[in-house]
């Protein structure tokens, strides 16, 4: 993953609430995904498994923070083992079939939780998180992002 990507999922991340964090995951997951068949397409066998390994932990971390006090937990846990044994089998099968089979599975359940988020009125997670502003000055070729509201400390006081 890009550094720049890398960065706009922590920008994301700063912002969002509960049901946001969650989209925000499934889009980390797919951009895994994503790397992992590129990789393929170019015959980089140890790109591929790394890609895929990364993708299969975040659905390990998607089912460990599966509460099960509700019903629908039961099943997405069953999606989520689903999901992680194709990751799996295009390890050890060297096919990008698998990681698509898990696109398409994934696919629909983002869409789900996409809907959910727009429901969520819930504050964001992160509270006093530095604002960012972006288009303010531009440069040749790229978009300026400026901070605004940054403190000279932050962090912890004891």
């Amino acid at each position: 993953m890009t550094q720049e990507k890398k960065q706009e999922f922590t920008r994301r991340l700063s912002y969002c609430n509960k049901g946001e964090m969650i989209v925000i995951i499934y889009d980390i997951l797919f951009a895994y995904l994503e790397e992992a068949l590129k990789a393929k397409e170019e015959d980089k066998y140890e790109e591929f498994k790394n890609a895929t390994n990364r993708a299969q932990q975040v659905v390990r971390r998607l089912m460990e923070d599966l509460d099960f006090t509700y019903p629908v937990s039961t099943n997405l846990y069953a999606l989520y083992q689903f999901v992680n044994k194709l990751l799996a089998m295009a390890v050890c099968k060297n096919t990008s079939q698998n990681i698509q089979d898990a696109q398409r599975v994934l696919k629909n359940l983002y869409e789900g939780f996409v809907e959910a988020a727009k429901q969520d009125s819930s504050e964001p997670l992160m509270q006093h998180t530095q604002q960012v502003v972006a288009g303010m000055t531009y440069q040749k070729g790229s978009l300026t992002e400026t901070l605004q509201g940054s403190e000279s400390s932050r962090g912890f006081f004891a």
